[in-house]
């Protein structure tokens, strides 16, 4: 049977270079800015298209993947991102670099659309939504390494090099998912268990589960702003040159984040055995707490404070990921997980980081970056809504037995 720690430590590891290879870009905007003679409209742009071209290809993946092997979507996918990511370090002009962003978007989609069904069919109800945010901390760790090593690396060697390093690893755990990794569950799938329209009609019909992909979309929404903008926020108003701004930033959505990432988990799956609501209660409270710290954020002249409190948004911000994970499992049937977080991403990337860095770049240059940080934050009360809705709403579907 299948290794399912291996299994685990796989998926991460490509996970972690999803996220390093997404977020890199963003350390080098002030560079990418200087040499290829960008506004900010632009340089949003092209973190926008990099999620367009996402969230479209997803149900594509979605489709696919509940009725064949996922592991092998798995590895094509990886290859696939690796590959456009060393072609952006032989981008000629802004037009090139917006191509090859476009087939990154095209690769992740094929991974992040499989990647956490896969994993939670393994595992228990009462264990998912903690292995979900372990998971999950590939997100804060890959972002943060992503501005590191991007930063670093561009401020040294220029930001060609930066994608270049970038690139190389997800070719190696891409070939590695091929010959490591087994879709038991689609080996013992029968024809007639596949789904048909009438159950992708009914998701959509998922009254719950289309709430929790508006709230997901607003947490969403909220990171894909910060994610591109505050390194260079940091550069701006706190003086930091790209290298130290990176840095920061890097580090505060690393330790942040992945705290936040992990207490979300843990506390969802303690809070289960008091209330079915308790992915719903982590979600909420986590956008409500995050209002008022990024306020104070943006409004202080004192640099220490500000920092401090954008560490409190932060992992207020990370809290909800494994609850939001484990509540859409819940909430959809097993033969349409896939689909199920393919529509997900369609719909947290429709309405969240495809518009959010794009946005907030045109506020920025309207009212000025303070101001378009402020915004962007706003998308927590929409959210809050949005979860108490899934939560009055919700119904669970019966447990199916997890793999061994």
């Amino acid at each position: 049977m299948q290794n399912v720690k291996r299994l685990f430590w796989i998926l991460f590891l490509l996970n972690l270079f999803n996220y390093i290879d997404r977020q890199v870009l963003y350390s080098v905007f002030p560079l990418l800015q200087t040499d290829l003679h960008l506004n900010d409209f632009q340089l949003g742009t092209l973190a926008s298209v990099f999620m367009l071209v996402y969230m479209c290809y997803a149900p594509l993946v979605g489709f696919f993947a509940d009725r064949t092997e996922r592991h092998k979507w798995v590895g094509a996918s990886a290859l696939i991102w690796s590959a456009a990511t060393l072609a952006c370090a032989g981008a000629k002009n802004y037009a090139s670099l917006l191509f090859t962003r476009g087939f990154i978007g095209i690769g992740e989609a094929g991974f992040t659309t499989i990647a956490q069904p896969f994993l939670a069919e393994n595992y228990p109800k009462e264990k998912r939504a903690g292995i979900l945010a372990i998971f999950g901390l590939a997100l804060p760790a890959g972002s943060a390494l992503g501005y590191v090593l991007g930063g670093f690396i561009g401020l040294h060697w220029g930001w060609r090099a930066a994608f270049l390093l970038a690139g190389v690893p997800g070719i190696v755990l891409g070939l590695l998912s091929f010959t490591h990794l087994k879709d038991l569950r689609r080996q013992m799938q029968k024809e007639a268990d596949k789904p048909g329209p009438k159950d992708y009609t009914a998701l959509l019909k998922n009254k719950p589960f289309l709430c929790i992909c508006l709230a997901h979309a607003m947490i969403t929404f909220i990171i894909g702003g910060l994610s591109a903008w505050m390194p260079t926020y940091l550069h701006r108003y706190l003086a930091l040159d790209v290298a130290s701004a990176g840095t920061v930033f890097g580090a505060l959505v690393v330790v942040c984040g992945a705290a936040g990432t992990f207490a979300g988990g843990k506390i969802a799956d303690r809070l289960l055995n008091v209330t079915p609501k308790a992915y719903f209660w982590v979600m909420g409270l986590s956008l409500a707490a995050l209002l008022p710290p990024a306020w104070i954020g943006v409004q202080t002249q004192r640099p220490t404070l500000a920092l401090a409190c954008f560490a409190v948004a932060i992992v207020c911000l990370f809290l909800p990921t494994g609850p939001v994970a484990a509540a859409l499992v819940s909430a959809t049937r097993s033969k349409v997980h896939s689909m199920a977080f393919a529509v997900n991403i369609f719909i947290i990337h429709a309405l969240g980081d495809a518009l959010s860095p794009l946005l907030v770049g045109k506020a920025s240059d309207g009212w000025g970056l303070k101001i378009a940080v402020l915004l962007c934050c706003l998308a927590a009360v929409p959210g809050i809504v949005f979860t108490w809705m899934a939560a009055r709403l919700e119904r669970r579907f019966p447990e199916e037995k997890t793999l061994p």
